[in-house]
């Protein structure tokens, strides 16, 4: 007998753990807050607190598995301190030198690009306005997973990250999604 799996996009706040279980004693808001999901819920993959944005949740062990060891590509919409350069934007397509678990590393080469205009305008928490200087709008598509890649990535090339929005992964996307929306699916196709 099959057992019948469940899964969910949800557009994730910031400031919201990608957690159901609190390990630490820290009052965070976590997954479970935000939507009544079935018993065994498990996110693919994970947002850290600050990010926002496509979180992709299953009761199927093997699916999560297979999305985050398949190289499914997956899309950010990356806010940056300062007008990036082209150089910049070679570097991080080339791929750079970040740390991970205090080994330097190479990462992938990538798609990235500049955003003409404010790519996301969901309301989030604000991040500083336009008197403290400018800042860019940048779309990077990764297909690996590594600890704050996305944030280590723009760094390395000098232009720190200040909002991270994950805005697909594969083919599912957050077209049309409020923050903390959740929308049942029937399966994934990432």
């Amino acid at each position: 007998m099959s057992k019948t799996h469940y899964y969910f996009k949800l557009n994730k706040p910031p400031k919201v753990l990608s957690q159901f279980v609190r390990v630490q004693k820290r009052k965070k808001r976590l997954l479970g807050e935000l939507y009544d999901f079935p018993e065994h819920t498990m996110s693919v993959g994970r947002l850290d607190e600050n990010s926002e944005g496509l979180l992709l949740l299953t009761t199927n062990g093997r699916e999560s598995d297979r999305i985050c060891r398949s190289g499914v590509e997956k899309e950010y919409y990356v806010q940056v301190d300062g007008c990036i350069t082209h150089e910049a934007i070679l570097q991080l397509q080339q791929g750079v030198e970040i740390g991970v678990n205090g080994e330097k590393y190479l990462t992938k080469p990538s798609k990235v690009f500049v955003l003409d205009k404010t790519p996301y305008n969901e309301p989030g928490y604000r991040i500083r306005d336009d008197r403290h200087g400018p800042t860019s709008w940048v779309s990077i598509t990764i297909k690996e997973g590594k600890f704050r890649q996305v944030r280590k990535m723009t760094a390395a090339v000098g232009f720190p990250t200040l909002r991270l929005v994950r805005w697909r992964i594969g083919n599912i996307t957050l077209e049309g999604m409020k923050s903390g929306e959740v929308v049942a699916l029937n399966f994934f196709d990432a």
